[in-house]
């Protein structure tokens, strides 16, 4: 908690400080923040596709292992992905209802640059299957590479135990290992590149324009996922016959420390704690589920990345059909439960994804001076459904004789 107050204290320092150097509009400093947000772009870049990838990767290889507690697993993967499409759909209502207004082009540093975009909902699921390994690295095709990732991850955790399996396997985490390094020591220096974002953004504010896209974008957002909290999961938790008030006061303590901590991991042994002595879920069931959920059960990070995958899209001159944004559902809700145990999961996942498409990355550093409250917000709503999907599966569990 003391590091993670810590963090967050830097962070808003540099964002401040970000703010006032935007507003003194000092050339030198213009454009010493100029270059350090490019250098940030480009490492974002970097490191997000080989990050997610191998975070897929390692999460599909994982649960392959997982035979001894099939009727658990089937229930947590199930209610994992049902509300994780349903705070995805919500964040697109809501993207719908509010209609953020694009940022305008000339203030993107690709000039004004747009994507042509002519094809129909056919040719673009043609475009990210994928007819060889090599093309989708060197195309920076993200679609495909997850696509690949995902078979690659299913056909290992299905290979016999074996100690060729094993080292494919250790190498694979080992490399994942290594990128989580790399980011780790990013992030450490990340309060310079908030700042230099925060200047930019504060020097580009143009009579609130800007300001004005990025407000309804960030409504979108954190109203979506007020609504998936206090409506949604609430009803899950009616529909199997449990009082959400109940557990809410039960999980709590691990749905505010999410909210400080922005870490779902950091927050399990409360998470356990919580549901085990507060709201008495069988330690069979939560012991199970809860570590699965804090892996997979992304309810804000599926919003996150369709909402924002949407409005950078539509920044860079691309208008999806209602189809067309069906897909990017699909495709923000499967990247989400693939989102394992990444820092900055989501941001950087929606990131590697605009860059695969072309669309203007830049948006991305407009958006992270802000992305420290978003992720709070997203965190506690994620622990918050955790501690459903546990709920859930030890009430439809409970007089299972294998775990009394």
């Amino acid at each position: 908690m003391k590091d993670s107050n810590k963090q967050l204290l830097w962070w808003l320092g540099a964002l401040v400080l970000g703010v006032v150097l935007g507003l003194l509009h000092i050339s030198a400093v213009d454009a010493v923040c100029n270059f350090l947000a490019t250098v940030y772009t480009r490492l974002f870049q970097f490191l997000a596709v080989p990050t997610v990838a191998l975070a897929i990767l390692t999460t599909l290889i994982s649960f392959g292992r997982q035979r001894s507690t099939r009727r658990i697993f089937t229930r947590t993967i199930t209610y994992t992905l049902l509300t994780t499409f349903t705070a995805a759909l919500v964040g697109l209502g809501m993207y719908l209802l509010i209609n953020p207004e694009p940022i305008p082009q000339e203030m993107l540093a690709n000039g004004g640059k747009t994507i042509e975009t002519g094809e129909t909902f056919y040719d673009h699921i043609i475009s990210v299957i994928p007819n060889n390994i090599i093309q989708p690295l060197l195309s920076g095709n993200v679609l495909s590479i997850l696509i690949i990732a995902i078979a690659f991850g299913l056909a290992i955790s299905f290979m016999p135990d074996s100690d060729r399996k094993t080292v494919l396997v250790n190498g694979i985490q080992g490399l994942q290992e290594v990128f989580f390094i790399l980011i780790k020591a990013l992030i450490r220096t990340l309060p310079l590149g908030i700042l230099a974002f925060a200047q930019q953004l504060s020097a580009q504010i143009a009579g609130g324009v800007i300001l004005g896209s990025l407000g309804r974008w960030a409504a979108v957002i954190l109203i979506g996922n007020l609504i998936q909290f206090a409506v949604v999961l609430p009803l899950y938790l009616l529909a199997r016959g449990l009082n959400p008030l109940k557990v809410l006061k039960a999980m709590g303590p691990a749905v505010m420390m999410a909210l400080f901590t922005k870490s779902s991991a950091a927050t399990l042994p409360v998470t356990l704690s919580s549901a085990e002595n507060r709201l008495g879920v069988n330690p069979k069931v939560s012991r199970f589920v809860l570590p699965i959920c804090t892996t997979i059960n992304m309810n804000g990070c599926a919003a996150f990345i369709l909402v924002t995958s949407l409005f950078v899209m539509r920044c860079g001159g691309i208008e999806l059909s209602l189809a067309q944004m069906f897909l990017w559902l699909l495709i923000a809700v499967f990247s989400a439960v693939g989102n394992a145990g990444v820092p900055m999961g989501c941001f950087f996942l929606t990131l590697s994804l605009m860059t695969g498409i072309g669309a203007p990355v830049e948006v991305m550093g407009m958006i992270l001076p802000i992305y420290t409250i978003v992720d709070m917000v997203e965190t506690a709503e994620n622990v918050w459904s955790d501690s459903c999907v546990c709920a859930m599966t030890d009430k439809d569990l409970s007089k299972d004789p294998d775990l009394a």
